[in-house]
């Protein structure tokens, strides 16, 4: 089994978008950085190191050797009654020295270079596989704005934990998401599998994307999109109003053909009442015809 996928995978193809959450085309991802297998064992491992190679380990206890005092023997050996003891320091007494303690130490791993760079391409791809790749062409912030990248992030439909990966001329962006509590920031060159590991997005820009992004085949559509959808500007009020507009206090559209329904019942009951009355004022004459008649 090889680590990289043959065919193009769905989860390559991703937007291409500016800093103001405009689309600027399709593109597909390099599948030899996020197309891997995802070896979850590999990944744990390479990250526990990472983990451990961050540890200081300065912590240290004093033994009872480096306990200050307790040189004269507390009581004599027999005739007490009580256990003997030779020092105060010993483990067992209060302000001794501590027994089997933590000293200081270098907790850092050995692993193999080939393992952190596989490591981190199934992060990568993990992350590819989820939709959760952002790829932005560049910064174009003129002046370090914490406003102007709270308003990307918003735009770009990013939420959560943020990993900005920044460039050399990133100086500027890097100083805008720097007050951010929920954005990370990290240069290319030293990104790790557990940076991309604990974030929900991973952002990168044209420069900083490992990999050679083409152009997507035609007719692609992105695996996921997080912007948000566009809105449709608001019509100028000029103060006119629209015959098909609703007015308050006016009758709905059904109350309408209710009313419609009622006008035409009352100008059926009318015709008939009218009817009745014809008919009755002949049927009287006829009467008094044959009266006459007799």
């Amino acid at each position: 089994m090889t680590d990289t996928l043959v065919e193009t995978a769905p989860h390559l193809i991703v937007e291409r978008c500016n800093d103001s959450g405009g689309l600027m085309g399709i593109v597909q991802l390099d599948p030899e950085y996020f197309g891997a297998m995802v070896n979850v064992p590999l990944l744990h491992q390479v990250v526990t190191a990472q983990l451990a190679a961050k540890r200081s380990g300065t912590h240290s206890t004093k033994t009872r050797a480096e306990v200050a005092g307790g040189g004269a023997k507390p009581y004599r050996q027999k005739g007490t009654g009580r256990a003997r003891q030779g020092t105060t320091r010993a483990p067992q007494f209060t302000g001794g020295g501590i027994a089997f303690g933590p000293k200081p130490r270098d907790y850092s791993q050995s692993t193999p270079r080939k393992m952190v760079r596989l490591a981190l391409r199934a992060a990568l791809s993990d992350r590819a596989l989820e939709g959760r790749i952002c790829l932005v062409d560049r910064w174009s912030y003129e002046v370090p704005k914490t406003k102007q990248a709270v308003a990307s992030l918003r735009a770009l439909g990013l939420d959560g934990n943020v990993l900005v990966v920044i460039g050399g001329e990133d100086a500027v962006a890097e100083r805008a998401f720097g007050n951010l509590a929920d954005v990370d920031l990290v240069e290319a060159g030293q990104l790790t599998a557990y940076d991309v590991v604990k974030s929900d997005w991973v952002v990168f820009t044209d420069e900083t994307v490992p990999g050679i992004i083409t152009d997507a085949p035609e007719g692609s559509v992105a695996f996921s999109s997080a912007r948000p959808e566009v809105l449709e500007p608001a019509e100028a009020d000029d103060g006119s109003v629209d015959v098909d507009d609703e007015i308050p206090g006016s009758p709905e559209a059904g109350d309408e053909d209710e009313l419609d329904a009622e006008d035409e019942l009352d100008a059926e009951d009318e015709l008939d009442a009218e009817d009745e009355e014809a008919s009755v004022d002949e049927e009287a004459g006829e009467t008094d015809e044959e009266e006459e008649d007799k």
